[in-house]
């Protein structure tokens, strides 16, 4: 596993990969290792211009890359089943789900359409909801894999059940770290579901360490003081998003993954470095509160698996 690069991935010709939020940073870097792969890429994203712009680099840079691009705004349940409607309506096997669309550290409460807080909704639900509706062309793929994006911030993050949209004392912070423990715990119940049911996926999660990335410039402070020292902190203790997006590749291509693995840089306080098996904490392995997250979600969303 030490020093895996994009040109250890296997050949990812014939195989078929969604991407969710690869118009920029973890997501892009994503989608162009695996286009460069020979994968056919969906690009799954919320802005058209920003789409086309990434999908004009990726076939710049990898000339016969296979490439698509689709609209998707996670905050909107509607364009998620429409988004599912049109793959499911192909009816391509699809290999690879890559649940990695983020937004981090709003500094006001905001909601999606369904009224969700929007990082618990954008994060976490959206995917929930998108994992279940494309779970049929999954199924029909040999060896199918999920990677659902995490972060170091969901080892201080909890799941408030009395409080799931945080609309009691709200904050940043503790609203981005519960929607990047969601994922965690997702992905490991997935796996346990999948494993009890028969649907032959594996399941897995990786996070980037600290990587620049527009997710960053995009948060808390955007237009001050704190956003410009934050960016220069990250771009001097952290890496580039090429790098931060190694652990999601591992996780998505590498044979030597594990089913319900979890990866992330091998440096220190896994800030940085080559992927490696990362640390859950306790409260991402409470496999109780994991059905009861399982539970809630498919509520909310309605969402329907198997």
């Amino acid at each position: 596993m030490s020093g895996f690069t994009v040109n250890d991935m296997p050949s990812q010709v014939g195989k078929r990969a969604v991407v969710t939020g690869a118009n920029s940073g973890i997501g892009y870097e994503t989608a162009l290792a695996l286009a460069h792969a020979g994968a056919e890429v969906i690009l799954a994203v919320r802005s058209e211009q920003k789409g086309r712009e990434a999908l004009a680099k990726i076939r710049a840079l990898s000339p016969q890359a296979k490439v698509l691009l689709e609209l998707l705004d996670l905050s909107k349940l509607a364009s998620v089943a429409e988004f599912s409607r049109r793959l499911n309506a192909e009816g391509q096997p699809l290999d690879i789900l890559i649940n990695n669309a983020g937004v981090m550290m709003l500094p006001q409460r905001q909601l999606t359409a369904e009224r969700f807080e929007m990082q618990l909704g954008v994060n976490y639900l959206g995917h929930f909801a998108l994992t279940a509706q494309l779970l049929p062309l999954l199924r029909k793929a040999p060896a199918p894999r999920v990677v659902n994006l995490s972060s170091l911030m969901h080892r201080v993050g909890k799941i408030h059940f009395d409080d799931l949209q945080l609309e009691r004392g709200y904050t940043p912070t503790k609203a981005y770290a519960q929607s990047k423990l969601a994922p965690l715990m997702f992905a490991l119940e997935l796996q346990r579901r999948s494993d009890a049911n028969g649907w032959g996926l594996m399941s897995n999660a990786a996070h980037p360490g600290i990587a620049t990335t527009e997710l960053i410039a995009n948060g808390q402070g955007s237009e001050g003081f704190v956003n410009k020292f934050s960016l220069g902190f990250v771009r001097v203790i952290g890496q580039s998003a090429a790098a931060g997006a190694l652990p999601t590749l591992y996780a998505a291509t590498s044979p030597h993954a594990k089913n319900a693995g979890y990866y992330g840089p091998d440096g220190f306080s896994e800030i940085k470095g080559a992927p490696a098996p990362a640390r859950i904490s306790a409260r991402a392995s409470d496999v109780a509160a994991a059905a009861r997250l399982w539970d809630v979600s498919a509520t909310l969303t309605a969402a329907r698996f198997g």
